[in-house]
């Protein structure tokens, strides 16, 4: 097969009309052209942290939607199933992925459970991590979310790091906030990558020391305005990804928009899309091709090199997608769990002798950071300042809920809930009044997993029947829907938060700080350490 069109040379920068031969998957020969020719071939776009099951589709129905924006590979951590399934839950998520074209290279989950400070409904230790990084199927250590961990020199945790050193695989890591010394000591470790830098300061001083930065815009965190200024420093340390990316923005583009982005804002081109098409292959060792001969055949048409408008993907020498339709059709998914339904009563909610001040979680929009709020008493009671119940239930054994205040959902109305409530994944809920919260728990409790919202009188569910995190049925239809549910939580409920449901599932992740609520109680992130 011969292609046609404008190559563009990713490492010696520059592009001409040329003859692309592709046979048996792989480019066999690139042939310089005189005539004009329409379009542009680049290697394919590679996100390089993602969990998959935040997009609470399959594998393969991911990976059905991804391949419309010109993403050929994906760098993921599939430690959102591992906290529900352990191993079980990384060798489904590596099954799944064969059902599709996309190149899915999966890490070894390095901190199953995140915390012991939660119920998760698996544990990965470090027998097991050696076991996963010995495979030929798992490329990295996943982050290392445990950063005092790090810093205490934990031994499992400093195993886990060993193992991966020892076999020359990379290390991701998860450092929010980390700086000065601290930071340098987590680098030192072996560390490479950190995904979750919110100012340009932080990531600066992390890329001085050695690290490599993933500018990650998400569904809940967006960070992209602050760091791509680092475009112009640090060109060749720099990678994209997405980390948790819901359906209904996954319909609407992927790693294509970032690079679109920072083209639009003037950044060189070249650097730009080495950042999203290069990095991610050459630091991870991963299969992808690069335009070069004898490399597969893993490459998009885009219309041109601004917009990036993307006309043609290809993988492995074969059409996935021919900018009106997905060339392969995603098979049925098995269904796996792990959740023991156990329903509440409106007085399993009752509130106790409140202990003036009270602190108050503050989610923010667009960030996963939370900030700590310490309220008079008087004014929860009297439903001032958009202060909220939030309610965590464990999901794998029955116990008592655990409750918490909560300022910055803006729901006038009823209640939203979820089973995908990071990283243990029980069940969370946020609502203006306990009839309504007792509702949407009990909702996806009887669906063995899910995502909820009532007005007080109706009730929306979106069933997650695979782990509690994904949806076994087709991508555009599970992004519709859940689209459909987001804007009745924003429009009937007044939630004001652009991604309610996504902010929800963040708000149990002990590991961001600053305040977080887990089955056992109100966490401070930053002590590690209950808060009374």
């Amino acid at each position: 097969m011969i292609i046609k069109t404008n190559y563009v040379d990713l490492f010696d920068r520059r592009y001409f009309p040329a003859e692309v031969l592709i046979d048996n998957g792989m480019i066999q020969e690139v042939e310089p052209i005189e005539a004009a020719v329409q379009g542009f071939m680049i290697p394919g776009f590679v996100d390089a942290h993602i969990h998959i099951e935040s997009s609470m589709l399959t594998p393969s129905q991911f990976a059905a939607l991804a391949v419309r924006h010109g993403t050929v590979a994906t760098i993921s951590d599939p430690h959102e199933i591992a906290n529900v399934l352990g191993v079980d839950g990384v060798n489904y998520m590596i099954d799944e992925a064969k059902k599709s074209s996309l190149k899915i290279f999966y890490g070894a989950p390095s901190c199953v459970p995140a915390t012991t400070f939660e119920a998760a409904g698996a544990q990965i230790d470090a027998s097991q991590i050696k076991e996963l990084l010995a495979r030929d199927d798992i490329w990295y250590l996943s982050e290392i979310m445990n950063f005092p961990g790090v810093l205490h020199e934990d031994e499992q945790v400093m195993q886990k790091i060993a193992h991966a050193i020892q076999l020359g695989k990379p290390i991701d890591g998860h450092a929010p906030g980390l700086s000065g010394d601290q930071a340098i000591q987590y680098i030192k470790a072996g560390i490479s990558t950190d995904h979750e830098c919110v100012t340009y300061e932080e990531a600066r001083h992390k890329l001085i020391n050695g690290m490599k930065i993933i500018i990650r815009e998400g569904s809940a965190a967006k960070n992209f305005d602050a760091l791509i200024p680092l475009m112009k420093e640090f060109p060749d340390r720099l990678m994209f990804c997405s980390d948790d990316k819901h359906p209904d923005e996954l319909i609407l583009g992927h790693i294509n928009q970032l690079a679109a982005r920072a083209i639009a804002l003037g950044y060189n081109r070249w650097d730009v899309l080495r950042a999203a098409c290069v990095h991610p292959v050459a630091h991870y060792g991963v299969p992808v091709g690069q335009l070069k001969m004898g490399d597969p055949a893993d490459f998009i048409i885009v219309s041109d090199l601004e917009s990036l408008h993307v006309q043609e993907t290809w993988i492995a020498g074969k059409r996935v997608w021919d900018g009106i339709n997905t060339t392969f059709a995603p098979p049925a998914s098995n269904i796996v769990n792990h959740f023991e339904e156990h329903l509440i009563t409106l007085s399993d909610l009752s509130t106790g002798q409140f202990r003036d001040p009270v602190s108050v979680i503050h989610a923010l929009d667009g960030a996963l950071i939370t900030e700590r709020l310490q309220v008079g008493s008087k004014d929860i009671l009297a439903g001032d300042r958009d202060i909220l119940k939030i309610v965590v239930v464990n999901r794998y054994q029955a116990s008592k809920p655990a409750m918490a205040y909560i300022h910055g959902f803006g729901l006038v109305r009823g209640a939203l809930a979820s089973s995908v409530a990071h990283d243990s994944h029980n069940v969370v809920a946020v609502g203006v009044d306990d009839a309504s919260i007792v509702k949407v728990l009990n909702a996806v409790m009887r669906e063995k997993g899910g995502i909820a919202f009532t007005d007080g009188k109706g009730l929306d569910i979106l069933p997650l029947p695979i782990a509690g995190l994904m949806s076994d049925r087709e991508g555009i239809w599970v992004a519709d829907e859940y689209a459909r549910i987001d804007q009745r939580a924003k429009q009937i409920g007044g939630s004001t938060l652009s991604a309610p449901f996504m902010t929800l599932s963040f708000m149990s992740l002990l590991v961001i700080p600053k305040l977080k609520l887990s089955d056992k109680g109100l966490f401070d992130g930053e002590r590690f350490e209950f808060v009374d």
